[in-house]
């Protein structure tokens, strides 16, 4: 992820935090953004090669956060973000904006070696612009 979205990221995520946020609340922000993401880029690369993306970030963010691990077997076909949600909001606050953290740049990592870093910047600038 360019590091501007990166840090966006971690910013809107340590804000929460820092006013109190709870998992839960974290859990639907990281549940937001993924919706928005889903609705920028299904009619470009389809919603299976959404749902691709996501799963591989979940299984590559698994490797450090054990408990997404889980997000990755118990996914249902598609965009599981139910499931996603649902684990995040059982974490701790900070385990939760960690883990979100890392699965949003995760996936905007794997979308960037993909399409390339400018074309993943102007699709999903309106999701980082709202972070």
């Amino acid at each position: 992820m360019p590091r501007q979205e990166s840090d966006r990221v971690a910013a809107f995520l340590a804000r929460w935090l820092e006013t109190g946020a709870d998992s839960a609340h974290i859990a639907e922000a990281v549940a937001a953004a993924c919706r928005e993401i889903d609705s920028a880029l299904t009619p470009i690369i389809g919603s299976r090669g959404v749902a691709a993306l996501f799963k591989r970030s979940l299984h590559l963010t698994g490797r450090g956060h054990s408990w997404v691990a889980a997000v990755h077997e118990r996914a249902g076909p598609g965009l599981d973000i139910v499931t996603l949600k649902s684990i995040l909001s059982a974490q701790s606050g900070a385990d939760a904006a960690a883990g979100g953290a890392l699965f949003l740049e995760t996936f905007n990592t794997l979308l960037a070696d993909l399409i390339g870093p400018s074309l993943t910047e102007r699709l999903l600038r309106s999701v980082w612009a709202t972070m």
